[in-house]
């Protein structure tokens, strides 16, 4: 676990009535949404009700080279995927999409979130005699699908009866044959658009995969929606839709692109927000407002603003250093972060520094900084995080899976101000979540600050639970769920006292 939360996953898809080249958008849609996943990534197009597919291990540019690209031949219709695992290994068998054979025809699926109760379904799947090729839940979503279809009239009924049988996080695109369909699970943790090209439509986790390849945004997917394009048609299924929304608060702090649109909020100025909050809260006499980059610099701007000391740039970081760069010892970690953020010495030298960042994991990477601002001369290191503490795992997504590794279950603010070695720490209130993102109000999910979660969890679902051999599986067949009268999850760590400086 590197120290800070790991994307998810992005999802694209794309029917063509333009004459596009459908695999080369998908390739520059996937291109767009990296920053949600570097584990693996795919594209399958359909042409004709044929569908031909790739996928691997690696980044896009080195999975898809022009040869691959084209192997993948002309199409009505693509679905891409670029993935980091919150279910199941780094394998190429669990890289996405998942094109699977049955007995209605060929399917191609793209999933981005997480089941919560996939284990009970595949164990289910397996006792009846199914074969699975990977280990991760989308898998198990693709069979539960096939098996509403053979009692359905189309795919889409069959998606909308296997909605009621899954339970967790899911924005996916779906190609059948003839159809593309796009459908985010009721509660809409992740997020899902639509977009235009001419008559063609798009779907994709983010509206910067929409700007990438010149498409005119036109709505978010609705929270239990099942969106269908065929041919020109366009219908859309809302049986599902109603229920009380838990976006993932998370998208707006860290996951996705600054220069995103999630339900019609700025991605950039809910950022810049989350840094007034924290001026107003935690105000300090300085020289100098730097971020860390990249999710922390529009949270900077937003102190710096408010607060009315200069921002500046106080890192420079390497672009040539994927997330991936982890090495086994201390050593080695520590040089690994000065290859990939080193502090900007002319810049902060003798002065009185407010640092900003999204979020503090285990602490470790935020002390190495702080100590590279002290030696490049910085008078005084401020830490200031634009989001609450990390007191509870996620099980939607996002892979904040084990509270022996959180530091704020652990330590106490004043105490993590110690440990990483700054002059003061303030953190997000968790009040002020609903004012960062307008609109929202309690229609967010932040059960990875609160432990209030929008549905029961599992007591535990560890990341590998389908490598493990059943022997070794804690409760192989029903998972205890964690819930009290009030939603949240019964506390298991110590909580950190609020406020911070």
């Amino acid at each position: 676990m590197q120290d800070k939360p790991h994307e998810e996953c992005g999802v694209f898809g794309i029917y063509d009535h333009e004459g596009l080249d459908v695999a080369h958008m998908a390739y520059t849609a996937l291109y767009a949404l990296q920053h949600r996943g570097q584990e693996s990534c795919g594209i399958a197009v359909n042409d004709d009700g044929v569908m031909r597919a790739h996928k691997d291990i690696g980044l896009v540019p080195d999975v898809f080279s022009e040869a691959e690209l084209n192997k993948l031949g002309a199409g009505q219709m693509a679905v891409g995927h670029v993935r980091y695992s919150t279910t199941g290994g780094n394998t190429r068998e669990n890289a996405q999409p998942l094109v699977m054979k049955y007995a209605k025809g060929t399917i191609a699926l793209a999933h981005n979130g997480n089941l919560v109760n996939s284990f009970d379904l595949r164990k289910g799947l397996e006792q009846n005699g199914a074969i699975f090729q990977s280990t991760n839940d989308t898998e198990v979503m693709a069979y539960i699908v096939a098996q509403k279809r053979l009692g359905t009239r189309s795919i889409e009924r069959a998606f909308l009866e296997a909605m009621k049988t899954i339970r967790g996080a899911y924005s996916v695109v779906l190609m059948s044959p003839r159809k593309l369909i796009a459908a985010r699970d009721p509660q809409g943790f992740r997020p899902l658009c639509m977009g235009r090209i001419g008559k063609s439509v798009v779907f994709a986790s983010e509206t910067c995969a929409l700007d990438a390849i010149g498409a005119d945004y036109v709505r978010d997917v609705e929270p239990g929606e099942i969106v269908v394009a065929e041919g020109e048609q366009i219908t859309s299924i809302k049986d599902l839709c109603g229920q009380k929304p838990a976006q993932c608060i998370f998208e707006f702090i860290y996951f996705a692109r600054p220069d995103s649109f999630i339900n019609g909020a700025s991605v950039h100025l809910t950022r810049k927000e989350a840094g007034r909050c924290l001026a107003e809260e935690y105000p300090v006499e300085a020289d100098l407002v730097i971020g860390v980059p990249d999710s922390g610099i529009d949270a900077a701007l937003g102190y710096a603003e408010a607060s009315g000391i200069p921002y500046g740039l106080g890192f420079v970081k390497n672009r040539y250093v994927g997330r991936t760069f982890i090495q086994p010892t201390q050593s080695q970690r520590t040089r690994a972060v000065r290859i990939k953020l080193n502090a900007l010495k002319s810049a902060v030298a003798g002065k009185r520094v407010v640092m900003v960042d999204d979020s503090i994991v285990r602490g470790t990477t935020s002390a190495r900084i702080v100590s590279q601002l002290r030696e490049a001369g910085a008078a005084e290191v401020h830490v200031r995080i634009s989001s609450p503490p990390f007191t509870n795992p996620c099980y939607f997504g996002t892979d904040i899976d084990s509270r022996e590794n959180l530091i704020a279950c652990r330590m106490s603010i004043p105490e993590i101000q110690k440990a990483i070695g700054a002059d003061t720490l303030g953190y997000l209130r968790v009040e002020d979540l609903s004012r960062i993102v307008p609109g929202m109000r309690d229609g967010y999910c932040a059960g990875c600050f609160t432990g209030r979660y929008a549905m029961d969890v599992p007591n535990e679902v560890p990341k590998d639970r389908f490598e493990q051999k059943l022997s070794e599986q804690k409760n192989p067949v029903d998972f205890k769920i964690v819930k009290n009268t009030d939603g949240a999850a019964e506390p298991s760590c110590r909580r950190s006292a609020a406020g911070g400086v």
